[in-house]
């Protein structure tokens, strides 16, 4: 099974965004030296929780850094952005670091401001032209568009004869389908949406058909918060600063900042706190906590019951140095 993490640059609370890259730059480094398969930046704007902005910047820094892992984003929000400057940055991103870049798609609100700020043209109605978008994207890294199109013969590097590696993300049962009818790779966000993962990837790996984007066979990745602890008690103490982060979430949007351990725990009602880590009469949980041998127990099932390739491994743990030792457990406990 592959591992992989997606990082956020969590803000550790009593500290600064640039503490947050170099610790989401030291986490890739960790990373790498485990055996990690990839990790994955994120997205997020004006998030006061999360330092990950731009997931190309931390792409080229954490890759100058590293040796053998791949890193991508996780995802590009494609709503905002041209399909040809994305396909042309990470072509570019391919050719500073050959053979280890990923390409997530993915499209995300981040709010009525924040949406009008990044949108070049703010006097039309923005429509939902995703699946046009995506495509256009593999077109251009692929030289896939028809002859009498006006793309048509303009490669983004003449010279440049691979690709990054290309996914879509998603967190909806309907999402998978994109990703099937264009042969690239699925990850499904199972810590947004748990009760839908397995069967959206089950349906991606059947509908899966090859398209010349790079993949003959299905790629299915689950992505989940997973907290490791030394114990149950330490894991569970891991886990509540994702709880209380979430709490914190729904009551107020994204001036939300990260608990700690004891701060999540002070506030969280009793109905959050006990909030089930694993397994319970059939349904996924949010959040997967334990001790590596019950953490296990539960990523076995789900793997299982969604057939994923490969597990993206999420948590918000507010310490630094506490999530690097939940990913430590992690890889001991799949011999990474």
């Amino acid at each position: 099974m592959k591992l992989s993490i997606i990082e956020l640059g969590t803000v550790e609370p009593g500290t600064t965004e640039a503490d947050a890259l170099a610790d989401a730059v030291k986490t890739a480094e960790h990373a790498d030296l485990l055996g990690f398969h990839r990790v994955w930046f994120a997205e997020h704007h004006m998030s006061r929780s999360n330092a990950s902005h731009h997931p190309e910047v931390l792409i080229a820094y954490a890759g100058a850094r590293t040796h053998g892992i791949r890193v991508g984003s996780g995802s590009v929000l494609l709503n905002n952005y041209s399909p040809f400057k994305v396909a042309e940055m990470f072509q570019e991103l391919d050719a500073l670091i050959p053979g280890r870049v990923d390409l997530g798609l993915g499209r995300a609100t981040s709010g009525q401001i924040i949406d009008a700020a990044l949108r070049q043209d703010r006097g039309s109605r923005p429509v939902d032209d995703h699946p046009e978008r995506v495509a256009e994207v593999l077109a251009w890294l692929y030289e896939a568009f028809p002859d009498e199109h006006p793309f048509a013969g303009e490669p983004l590097m003449p010279s440049r004869t691979s690709v990054p590696e290309t996914w879509l993300l998603g967190s909806s049962p309907n999402g998978y389908a994109l990703a099937a009818q264009l042969g690239i790779g699925y990850s499904f966000a199972g810590f947004i949406n748990p009760l839908a993962a397995a069967g959206a990837l089950r349906s991606y790996r059947n509908e899966f058909r090859p398209a010349g984007f790079g993949l003959e066979r299905p790629n299915a990745m689950l992505a989940v918060n997973v907290s490791v602890g030394a114990d149950e008690e330490d894991a569970q103490r891991l886990v509540a600063s994702a709880k209380g982060f979430y709490a914190r979430l729904a009551r107020q949007g994204t001036s939300a900042t990260l608990p700690t351990a004891d701060e999540a725990l002070a506030e969280l009602p009793r109905e959050l706190l006990e909030e089930p880590t694993s397994i319970v009469e059939g349904a996924w949980p949010r959040f997967v906590a334990g001790t590596p041998e019950q953490v296990r127990s539960t990523l076995d099932i789900m793997i299982e019951q969604s057939g994923a390739d490969e597990l993206m491994i999420q948590n918000l743990i507010a310490d630094p140095e506490d999530r690097r030792a939940s990913h430590t457990r992690l890889a001991e406990m799949y011999e990474l």
